[in-house]
């Protein structure tokens, strides 16, 4: 086996590079051929992959949070993944790494995760959906969820911050922005039906949660063609505070402000709203937004 592993070094404040020289000791000892790929920006790491995927592996493996997640799917996704193309592991040791507990993967658990790699290589894992968005002429994939509102706002100020780690900053920068967060003005249209909604928050979601654990759409599924569009209506600041914490649990679903429809497409526009996907920076709105079925093939 050969097997590319990439390493972003900055995640969750200097865990990551542990966990992949751990990956790379665990793989080796398997008897697996190991690339160890570790850069000092996200830019240079996602030209070594690109090359490394260029020279031919059997795998990607990246070893992180959700960015670089979000780095794997954009190296491979759109591939052929139905047809042997490369396949992505996942070794969890970033702060949210909700696309692992989309795919059940152990967090923070090195030698678990790489057992998981290793059992499903030779099946060749499992076959899921990417979503893909264009945005200021440019295309970028995700795999678990596109934010464009207040959880965006939340992570432009969480990511400006070094402290404190977890989600705990995940969660003081939901309070900060709360004082002066309003309901948002958007223009939607979704599969063809176009309409003017004032919400407090927007996402798109092929997986089921943002922020660590916040299960914004806790029905979705990661192979169902679909896209699951999250709306949160306007509220007042107490009425968001009381609903917004019950996503941890899933018990906002049901709630008059909220409302989730099954979707292939959107197209969002807002003034002055920035979209994130897999927690990283897309840019501001407007976007358009699609499910390309079985884009990725993932080691789950």
């Amino acid at each position: 086996m050969k097997i590319a592993l990439a390493v972003n070094p900055r995640a969750s404040f200097g865990r990551g590079r542990h966990a992949g020289r751990e990956a790379a000791d665990y793989f080796r000892a398997a008897g697996a051929q190991v690339q160890l790929l570790c850069e000092d920006s996200y830019e240079l790491l996602s030209r070594a992959v690109d090359k490394a995927l260029a020279d031919g592996v059997d795998a990607l493996v990246v070893a992180g949070g959700d960015g670089m997640v979000h780095l794997g799917v954009n190296a491979l996704a759109g591939s052929g993944a139905a047809f042997g193309a490369t396949a992505l592991g996942i070794i969890p040791s970033g702060t949210g790494n909700d696309m692992a507990r989309a795919l059940g993967l152990p967090r923070h658990n090195v030698p678990a995760a790489a057992a998981r790699v290793l059992a499903a290589l030779p099946a060749g894992g499992r076959v899921i959906d990417a979503g893909r968005v264009r945005a200021g002429g440019r295309t970028h994939w995700f795999a678990g969820v596109v934010s464009a509102g207040f959880d965006a706002a939340v992570n432009e100020r969480a990511n400006a911050w070094r402290w404190p780690r977890g989600r705990a900053r995940y969660n003081l920068a939901m309070l900060r922005e709360l004082a002066t967060f309003g309901a948002i003005e958007y223009t939607v249209t979704a599969d063809g039906e176009r309409w003017q909604q004032g919400a407090m928050l927007i996402s798109v979601a092929n997986g089921q949660s943002i922020g660590g654990g916040m299960n914004v759409v806790p029905d979705a599924a990661l192979d169902d063609g679909y896209l699951d569009l999250f709306i949160v209506r306007p509220l007042s600041r107490a009425g968001f505070l009381a609903v917004f914490p019950k996503v941890f649990s899933g018990k906002h679903v049901g709630h008059p402000a909220v409302e989730i429809r099954r979707v292939r497409r959107v197209e969002l526009e807002a003034h002055g709203v920035v979209a994130y996907a897999d927690g990283e920076r897309i840019g501001p709105l407007p976007l358009t937004i699609d499910v390309v079925p079985g884009a990725l093939r993932v080691l789950a």
